[in-house]
């Protein structure tokens, strides 16, 4: 037999509880990540690094479609998924990046996002020989290299 308080709860209560929770991982999780990578890029940009960035990787991301100065949303996503999505915004807004550029990288955020965060917590608690570790890195990598190029022939 059901108690009186769990009688009471109702579809609209569980709504209210997970919009809640889904706010305050917004707030809590998701902002701090995206905040940095706005104030690092911007942070390049005035100290006109961002600049050498894209003349140095522009070889390398061009056979993606990209510019040069995309790399950082590369390097920033393997830290974190919301720094990655928080750099393509900054450069986005900034007018480096187009839309179709983001459409590249945005499967590539999604399939090495966060690898460094997932390393520990993930590979360390299976178990895994970390003879093992780089090789699930690198098919991150090349997963995201592969999305990008695909991406790149169809967008």
């Amino acid at each position: 037999m059901e108690s009186k308080a769990e009688q009471k709860t109702n579809v609209l209560d569980w709504f209210i509880e997970g919009a809640r929770k889904g706010w305050d991982i917004s707030i809590k999780n998701m902002m701090p990540n995206i905040v940095m990578a706005f104030t690092i890029v911007q942070f390049i940009n005035v100290l006109g690094i961002m600049d050498i960035i894209g003349t140095i990787f522009s070889p390398i991301m061009g056979i993606f479609g990209l510019p040069g100065e995309a790399i950082t949303v590369l390097l920033s996503s393997w830290l974190a998924m919301g720094s990655g999505a928080g750099v393509a915004a900054s450069l986005y807004a900034g007018g480096v990046l187009t839309m179709r550029h983001v459409t590249i990288l945005m499967p590539a955020i999604y399939l090495m996002g966060a690898q460094l965060n997932y390393m520990s917590r993930c590979l360390g608690i299976s178990n895994l020989p970390k003879k093992y570790w780089k090789w699930c890195l690198l098919v991150c990598i090349l997963n995201a290299m592969i999305a990008m190029w695909i991406m790149n022939l169809i967008a």
